[in-house]
């Protein structure tokens, strides 16, 4: 070999080695803790950035992560702000993060004319129904049950033998006629139905609106405002205010599947559900 060359072929291996030192994983051990009580905080996500890399903060409040030594981590956990932080070659890092008080609370549109405002800083009481939590408990399909199992202010009763009654649903909130409730969706206003309840019906000479038309698929939260606030939207609100906030994913298909029984063993003792 030339005598020449290996002076060459020594420095490109040398750069190659460092590079590829450079590039290897270091362990870093990260420590978390409240910033006010400088307790251990446990179960806190520990993730790199841009990747799904990651580890919890057990008991004592740490994780250990191999990530590159100019890494940015990213660090959260329920009731506390999310907090961004770089490697920067260490192998052991102290993070300190505060409460966020209002991470545990609804923002809620209704009630507020400022946004953002979250439910227990409004004037006026306001029920936030999420629908991934009350739908399977009341095991009821359409929107206006739900509400009735899950919302002590809202009133209704299906009619049978009422003419048009018995295909709108006609709910009623504090007692008061349906047509004094004001629907919103996403904060807009949703039009009544054509439909005046008659025959003796609940809310007769009253065209409410339908709830059911909405389907529960497509709904995030249900705002039900418990107090007349005709002063802010107007006399169709005498009763209260019900928002729907509808979800904003897309491109996901859904659906919901439900089946109903009757057993009564003793027409039928050999008879098992």
């Amino acid at each position: 070999m030339n005598s020449e060359l290996l002076p060459k072929i020594f420095i490109a291996l040398f750069v190659v080695c460092s590079q590829w030192a450079f590039a290897q994983d270091i362990s870093v051990t990260v420590k978390v803790i409240d910033s006010k009580t400088s307790e251990p905080i446990s179960f806190a996500s520990v993730v790199v950035q841009g990747t799904t890399t990651g580890a919890t903060t057990d008991i004592t409040g740490n994780a250990t992560v191999n990530v590159q030594p100019d890494a940015v981590m990213v660090i959260s956990v329920v009731g506390y702000q999310t907090l961004t932080v770089n490697v920067e070659n260490r192998n052991t890092i102290t993070i300190s993060l505060e409460s966020s008080s209002t991470s545990l609370e609804d923002v809620v549109v209704v009630g507020t004319r400022s946004a953002g405002r979250v439910k227990t800083e409004t004037a006026v009481p306001v029920d936030v129904l999420k629908m991934n939590r009350v739908e399977l408990p009341t095991g009821r399909m359409d929107l206006t049950s739900i509400i009735n199992y899950a919302a002590p202010s809202l009133n209704y009763n299906k009619q049978s033998g009422s003419d048009g009654a018995d295909h709108i649903d006609l709910a009623t909130l504090r007692g008061l006629g349906p047509d004094q409730t004001l629907v919103l969706i996403n904060g807009k206003r949703r039009h009544q139905t054509a439909f005046v309840a008659v025959f003796g019906t609940r809310g007769r000479g009253n065209s409410g609106t339908d709830l059911n038309a909405i389907p529960i698929a497509a709904i995030d939260r249900v705002e039900i405002l418990r107090d007349g606030a005709s002063a802010q939207y107007g006399s169709d609100a005498i009763a209260g205010v019900i928002n729907l906030v509808l979800k904003k994913n897309t491109g996901q298909f859904t659906g919901n599947v439900g089946y109903s029984t009757y057993y009564d063993s003793k027409f039928n003792p050999a008879f098992k559900p």
